[in-house]
């Protein structure tokens, strides 16, 4: 804000000049005491400069209806909606959502720096604030082959940027407590520059905690039941309540939230497919379900707003206040949280969900027209020997969870020959497989999954958490092998094949994990991805398609596979997959 600026604001808010805008006779959402009040609420240049009696050069009548700062969505990776940072923030703006912290997580295992870098250039000049959080572990763990390391020195550049906040979830937990070096520098960087640290503490116990809030780690969006919640906040960490696409933990932990807790909660999404933000909410959905889970509204809106703003120290941010930014909702609903229009930067961005000046975007991108780097794929690569083998270690897939069970069969009793055969039976087993893309290393990580409920063909996708290799599931080998081939036509993204024919697919020329399409022609693709799911699992319940994509990380509970084998996260060990 330059002088000029300050000065008319304090003029406006004495009364002295006019205001640019005025809500009037509007019920204030009061984040900073959970109630409300009715007042006008005054705009000069982009900021709020007064609650009580004001007119402007523009007025509108807010009679009826509810003002609730913008919301903040506290931890989300922009690359699993597929889209860039410049078209996904329309999906956002109409959902309420005006500032996003974003983990560039994903596109930096692809592309290391560049990656991050294009994410911050992307989100550049448009009506949205993305803050980023800098990737702390590329790749996530030893225990894969990513595009890109990232060490202390490579980050260290980036936090001269202003929208850079800090560092992005730390997911190696034993670098942390063994104080690796790099991880170290990483950590101690951090808290040079006076930014905040975000965690990953899935699986973590409560001595664990005391380690990571130790190492200045102040958030976790990994909870995933009540006693969890009370372990992190007890110890002064922020738990970001998690709504996304597979990953679904609000309701669980909103048993666990009230009004003493409530300022150490935030909001989030983590990873949400475009379609699904498009069609089931963002933050706003998750307020709705906060209020219908026994929350007061203005609590739950405290959570979606403040409490991320100070948590992430976003000054002026996050509350109806003199001297915030003005990014509001105008309500038509409290209870109900029903949005009317947006306003970023005092103007109005959205009206009865239909966003204002919908700008297209170029997007100017890092050439990778050979992204997809394979080996030559035979049968023989994905073979299972069973012989004179009597367990068989299975990944079982939990539906809406990103953790897995590790089951362990006995293989008399699955009437194999020498070889492991996807099988269509109740068993519902099938061969799952993860290849290496980067650099082309040969590396074939092969495994079985039991729960995806494939009746026939295979699904392939490039999209695999965290290094975003290549994994493929399905019940037959030949048409798991064609699915690879027919990825590696596109450039990498999302198919779905039968008998040696293309059902639907989904082209993600941007490192293989996203598109510079625009949300439409994505979603539209998605429908089509969902319609040919049908035709091979008719009896699906869930997503597959990030379900599929989360297999592959070996930081998540009981049991994952990689490029270099199945790994059990518990022991953190690979392990055979016959024994």
């Amino acid at each position: 804000m330059n002088k000029k600026i300050f000065i008319d604001n304090i003029k406006a808010a004495n009364k002295e000049i006019p205001c640019d805008l005025v809500i009037k006779n509007i019920s204030v959402i009061d984040v900073f005491q959970c109630s409300s009040f009715i007042c006008d609420v005054a705009i000069k240049n982009g900021f709020i400069v007064g609650l009580g009696d004001y007119s402007g050069n523009i007025e509108v009548n807010g009679t009826g209806k509810f003002i609730c700062p913008g919301l903040i969505d506290s931890h989300a990776h922009i690359e699993s909606s597929m889209l860039t940072p410049n078209e996904y923030y329309k999906t956002a703006l109409l959902h309420g959502v005006t500032s996003l912290i974003a983990d560039p997580h994903e596109i930096a295992n692809v592309l290391g720096q560049a990656g991050i870098k294009f994410m911050i250039d992307s989100a550049q000049n448009i009506p949205f604030d993305f803050y980023f959080m800098l990737p702390s572990c590329v790749p996530s763990t030893p225990f894969e082959n990513s595009g890109a390391v990232l060490t202390s020195s490579d980050l260290k550049d980036f936090y001269s940027n202003s929208k850079v906040l800090g560092l992005a979830e730390v997911m190696d937990y034993p670098s942390v407590a063994n104080c690796n070096d790099d991880m170290i520098n990483k950590l101690y960087d951090a808290i040079s520059n006076n930014s905040i640290i975000d965690g990953h503490g899935a699986g973590l116990n409560s001595h664990s905690i005391n380690v990571y809030s130790t190492a200045n780690i102040k958030t976790d969006h990994e909870c995933a039941t009540y006693e969890q919640l009370i372990d992190r906040i007890r110890r002064g960490i922020y738990v970001l309540m998690r709504e996304g696409t597979v990953a679904k933990n609000l309701n669980e932990l909103i048993k666990g939230a009230s009004i003493f807790n409530s300022r150490r909660i935030c909001l989030c999404t983590d990873d949400k497919h475009i379609d699904d933000l498009a069609h089931n909410g963002s933050i706003d959905t998750s307020i709705k379900m906060c209020i219908k889970g026994g929350l007061a509204p203005e609590i739950a809106i405290q959570m979606a707003t403040l409490n991320a703003a100070e948590c992430y120290n976003l000054k002026n941010k996050g509350a109806i206040a003199p001297s915030y930014v003005a990014d509001f909702l105008i309500l038509d609903s409290l209870e109900e949280f029903k949005i009317n229009s947006v306003y970023k930067n005092g103007k109005l961005v959205v009206s009865n969900n239909i966003l204002i000046n919908d700008v297209k975007y170029s997007n100017v991108y890092p050439s990778l027209s050979n992204s997809i780097k394979l080996p030559t794929l035979t049968k023989d690569t994905l073979k299972i020997d069973v012989k004179n083998k009597s367990i068989l270690n299975v990944i079982e897939l939990i539906p809406n969870k990103l953790e897995s069970n590790h089951l362990k069969l006995d293989i008399s009793k699955l009437n194999f020959d020498d070889e492991f055969i996807s099988l269509t039976t109740p068993d519902n087993l099938l061969k799952i497989a993860v290849i290496e893309r980067h650099k082309n290393t040969g590396n074939v990580g092969v495994g079985v999954l039991k729960g995806l409920n494939l009746k026939s063909g295979a699904i392939a996708t490039t999209i695999a958490h965290d290094s975003h290799n290549l994994i493929v599931c399905g019940t037959n080998d030949a048409d798991m092998l064609f699915a690879v081939e027919e990825l590696k036509k596109i450039n990498g993204g999302i198919i779905i094949v039968k008998d040696g024919t293309v059902l639907a697919s989904v082209s993600l020329e941007i490192g293989g994990i996203i598109t510079a399409r625009n949300s439409d022609d994505v979603i539209s693709d998605l429908d089509k991805l969902h319609d040919a799911l049908k035709i091979i699992a008719p009896d699906i319940t869930f997503n597959p398609f990030l379900t599929l994509s989360f297999l592959s990380l070996p930081v998540i509970p009981d049991i994952k596979i990689t490029d270099k084998g199945l790994f059990d996260v518990k022991n953190f060990n690979f392990i055979d997959v016959c024994e």
